[in-house]
C-alpha cells in the first residue's frame, strides 16, 4: 500500500474512524495521555505504528490487556493506577458503545465492568460482548449488588462481582483469581 493509504500521522477524526470511536473521546483520551499523540502546529497527530502496537495489541504480544468500562472519573484512574502497576495493557472508556467499539477490534484478557453506564444497560451490553468474544472474562462493578440488571446477568451463569466502592486489594484478588499477577502495591 502506498504512504497515502496509510498515513503515520493520523488526524483526531482519522484517529476516531480508525479506532471507530467518537472524536469527543479522541480528545479526551489525547488529553489524558492514553494515546501516543503529538502535537504539530497546535493540532494532535496520533501515530498509526504506536496505536497498532500499544492501544490495539494483539493477544501474541504477551501482556494481558484489561478493558474497564465505568464512567465514574475518579473509578477510571483507580483502574488505570492499578493495571500500570500491574504490567497490564489498558483501555479505560466510560460508555457501552465505546468497549462495544474496542471489543470489535480486539479480545481482552479481562474486561471490568460496570452496571450504570450513560449510555447502555449493563446486561446489554454484558450480552453484547459475550455475543463478540463468549470466553471473555467480564467482571462486574457495581454499587448496586440487589439490582435487577445484576440478576440478569447471573441468570446467564456464573460471574465474578465487584461491590463498590472498590480498592486495590479487592483488584488484587480479583485479578489472581482469574489468573493473572497482580500489582505488588504498598
Amino acid at each position: 500500500m502506498s504512504n497515502e493509504a496509510q498515513p503515520e500521522l493520523l488526524t483526531v477524526k482519522e484517529t476516531a474512524e480508525y479506532l471507530r470511536i467518537p472524536l469527543p473521546t479522541v480528545y479526551y483520551l489525547v488529553q489524558r495521555g492514553q494515546l501516543p499523540a503529538i502535537q504539530i502546529g497546535g493540532r494532535w497527530r496520533i501515530k498509526r505504528s504506536l496505536l497498532d502496537r500499544d492501544i490495539l495489541r494483539n493477544e501474541e504480544a504477551g501482556q494481558p490487556t484489561v478493558l474497564v468500562v465505568d464512567d465514574d472519573p475518579a473509578l477510571q484512574t483507580l483502574f488505570k493506577q492499578f493495571l500500570k502497576k500491574a504490567g497490564f495493557g489498558r483501555i479505560v472508556v466510560g460508555s457501552g458503545a465505546e468497549a462495544i467499539s474496542f471489543a470489535e477490534r480486539q479480545s481482552f484478557d479481562l474486561v471490568f465492568l460496570d452496571l450504570k453506564l450513560p449510555d447502555i444497560a449493563g446486561d446489554e451490553l454484558y450480552a453484547k460482548l459475550k455475543g463478540i468474544h463468549p470466553d471473555m472474562p467480564i467482571v462486574i462493578i457495581t454499587g448496586y449488588p440487589d439490582s435487577e440488571i445484576l440478576s440478569k446477568i447471573l441468570s446467564s451463569g456464573p460471574v465474578t462481582v465487584i461491590k463498590k466502592p472498590i480498592e486495590f486489594d479487592q483488584l488484587n484478588r480479583t485479578v489472581r483469581i482469574l489468573g493473572h499477577k497482580g500489582a505488588e502495591v504498598s
